[in-house]
């Protein structure tokens, strides 16, 4: 379920869209927004502001919200761009390198590809080649291992100083927090799974979280904050780790079966991702524990793993709005000279057989 201010900005995008507001007119005021959708003054700053962030209204204190003038379609830029993400061709990467390429191609753009594999070796050495590159306009990159110190934050400094833009997507190193970047709420993703769980009357919740990024780390922090606004018990070892060089090793049925049999006692679990989640389903079934009836399984991405699973996976899903399609955005406008806001994207909740 979209929340609740994702739906009220749904509705007036639609108004939008429609030609029920023209340029010169006022929408209409938080007070009657309030009074129209019932909701609180909290709830409508926040649909207008994700309305602003798209572009389709201006907000001044004092004088309300209008929309933003429409202008003539903007000449395409032709900039060399690179992107560098931590794989190309795993997971959830084709879908954001795709959102990506269609918006450069739109602007006779086609982007150079990089993946580090989330190494720092290794993107350190594609950095000293961007470095090398007499014609680079900018760069779309996801971090490498953002929830550890990066030794690489020279490099990115040197291309900063030559002029070159970046924008990031997925994670960012708290150095470079200045730097424009496309996010998803992954702390509100954690919460939102946990509350979902407890609704369901889950009362002993595990988690299964990667250590070494930024994704990992926040949604920890909302599945436990979770865990105790709710008045949840909270034990260590109810919440397992892996980091990128266990990710092989993690995924194995050996390494499954022995995180599982540190869940006894649990009801339900959050599982980093949809990757996980499924060896997860998989295992349980194995072992004779009935998905949802003995242990529920939700998790995050609602990639195409939700559907293949053996149980269909409940799990967070951006909607309609693709990050590399937002980031790829967020670039050119930075390249015309426009400002440009940080963006943090809503996860919704797919909600499916396993949870």
């Amino acid at each position: 379920m979209a929340p609740k201010y994702q739906s009220i900005a749904d509705s007036l995008r639609q108004e939008i869209e429609n030609g029920q507001y023209s340029t010169q007119q006022l929408l209409p005021t938080e007070q009657l927004l309030c009074q129209r959708f019932q909701i609180s003054r909290q709830t409508v700053r926040r649909a207008l502001s994700l309305l602003e962030n798209e572009g389709l209204i201006t907000r001044r204190q004092g004088s309300g919200s209008r929309l933003r003038e429409r202008k003539e379609p903007e000449a395409q830029l032709n900039c060399a761009i690179a992107v560098v993400t931590t794989y190309i061709s795993d997971y959830i990467f084709p879908s954001i390198l795709r959102g990506m390429e269609t918006v450069l191609a739109a602007n006779s753009s086609a982007p150079l590809l990089f993946a580090t594999q989330n190494q720092l070796s290794v993107e350190r050495k594609i950095l000293q080649t961007l470095l090398t590159m007499k014609e680079l306009d900018g760069v779309l990159v996801e971090g490498t291992k953002t929830a550890l110190p990066n030794p690489n934050l020279d490099l990115y400094q040197k291309l900063i100083d030559r002029g070159v833009r970046l924008v990031f997507i997925n994670g960012i190193y708290p150095e470079l927090a200045h730097i424009p970047s496309v996010l998803a709420d992954n702390y509100g993703g954690g919460r939102l799974l946990t509350e979902h769980l407890h609704r369901h009357g889950h009362h002993n919740i595990a988690g299964i979280f990667k250590v070494d990024d930024m994704q990992g780390m926040l949604r920890y922090a909302g599945y436990a904050e979770a865990l105790r606004d709710l008045g949840l018990p909270f034990e260590d070892e109810h919440v397992r780790w892996y980091n990128t060089e266990q990710r092989r090793a993690f995924l194995s049925e050996a390494f499954v079966d022995s995180v599982l049999e540190g869940f006894q006692g649990c009801s339900a679990v959050v599982c980093y991702n949809d990757e996980v989640a499924i060896r997860v389903v998989s295992r349980l079934q194995k072992r004779g524990i009935r998905v949802p009836e003995d242990m529920a399984v939700v998790s995050f991405d609602n990639s195409q793993y939700s559907d293949l699973a053996p149980v269909h996976l409940t799990s967070l899903s951006h909607g309609s709005r693709n990050l590399g399609e937002l980031a790829a955005n967020l670039m050119l406008r930075l390249l015309r000279g426009e400002e440009c806001r940080s963006e943090t994207v809503p996860w919704q909740l797919v909600e499916r057989e396993s949870g």
